[in-house]
């Protein structure tokens, strides 16, 4: 039954995105960007969670997924299908560009998690600073990789990606990544990452396949970073490897820590509010980011837990006592 809610939920949720979006060109086309920017920030904060916050993992590689999302995407439609389908662009065939733009974005997900598979496999077993440096080295190497493919720009980058990302698309991605983060961390396979997480030798000890648990919610993760990906280019219409790179991983961890770790809801409000802060700040542009890096250092000494203070562990009934005879 609750299961059931929450997909009504999600549904009419999404038919909500749909009607904002319906009348979104009443908005300033500038507040648009900064609404449509947090909620692709959204998406890559909840999906990053799941392995630093709630696996108890510390990826810094997240920007390479979504490098390899964005560029995923952008060839399906740019290059793919055109030649099945002709020219997409909307508003010349709204309905086929959305199906084409479902298909992109599904794609660069799964090329996505394909790649955290890669890379997670064989890393996955180091634990703390070692498994960091490895998923900060696969980022670089993802960014290195596309720099030097003159096929889709190189170091040029890669212009003219059709425009499809809207309100609807940004958010109801959103909703979809915490809608299947938290159905994850409040089953089976949350228990398994709760384990993890606490006492990652105890639960090995007690036969719990930890590196199992470790890389499912790593392509989980690297999946949903894809289809961010796959937003952001068709958002940007220019994707460049330099949007990728180290910082931008930086940016989303910082998202995740100043939310608090496995924290969904502080999390969400993190990535809301460091895409709007620097918009907010953007009048003394010159001081912009000395501001910036203070609040964030304010923050973090008043609120080390996070902005909000919420227990997202799993409510476990307790085994029922043994009745004296």
């Amino acid at each position: 039954m609750k299961c059931f809610a929450a997909q009504l939920s999600l549904l009419a949720a999404i038919l909500l995105a749909g009607l904002v979006s319906y009348f979104s060109d009443r908005l300033d086309p500038y507040f648009l960007r900064v609404i449509i920017t947090a909620g692709i920030n959204i998406t890559l904060a909840v999906s990053l969670n799941l392995v630093n916050g709630y696996t108890g993992q510390f990826s810094l590689g997240h920007a390479g997924f979504m490098c390899v999302g964005a560029y995923t995407s952008a060839i399906i439609t740019m290059y793919v299908a055109p030649r099945f389908f002709g020219s997409i662009l909307p508003p010349s065939n709204v309905a086929m560009a959305s199906l084409v733009f479902t298909i992109a974005l599904f794609f660069s997900g799964v090329i996505a998690a394909i790649s955290g598979l890669i890379v997670g496999a064989p890393s996955l077993r180091l634990k703390g600073d070692y498994l960091a440096i490895v998923t900060l080295g696969f980022g670089e190497i993802i960014r290195i990789i596309f720099l030097n493919i003159p096929a889709v720009g190189g170091a040029r980058g890669l212009p003219g990606v059709p425009v499809y990302t809207n309100f609807f698309w940004a958010f109801s991605i959103a909703l979809i990544t915490i809608y299947i983060v938290l159905a994850m961390v409040h089953s089976t396979y949350g228990r398994g990452f709760i384990a993890v997480h606490d006492d990652e030798i105890a639960a090995e000890a007690m036969g719990i396949n930890t590196t199992k648990y470790k890389i499912i919610a790593f392509a989980v993760s690297a999946f949903f970073a894809g289809v961010a990906g796959g937003l952001y280019a068709h958002f940007k219409t220019f994707i460049s490897p330099n949007g990728f790179d180290f910082m931008r991983s930086i940016e989303v961890v910082v998202m995740v820590i100043l939310g608090g770790m496995g924290n969904t809801i502080g999390v969400i409000s993190a990535a809301i509010l460091l895409t709007i802060l620097p918009e907010l700040l953007r009048p003394i542009q010159d001081y912009r980011m000395i501001i910036y890096s203070f609040l964030l250092i304010v923050l973090m000494l008043t609120r080390p837990q996070g902005l909000f203070r919420v227990n997202w562990r799993p409510r476990v009934k307790p085994a029922p006592r043994p009745v004296a005879s």
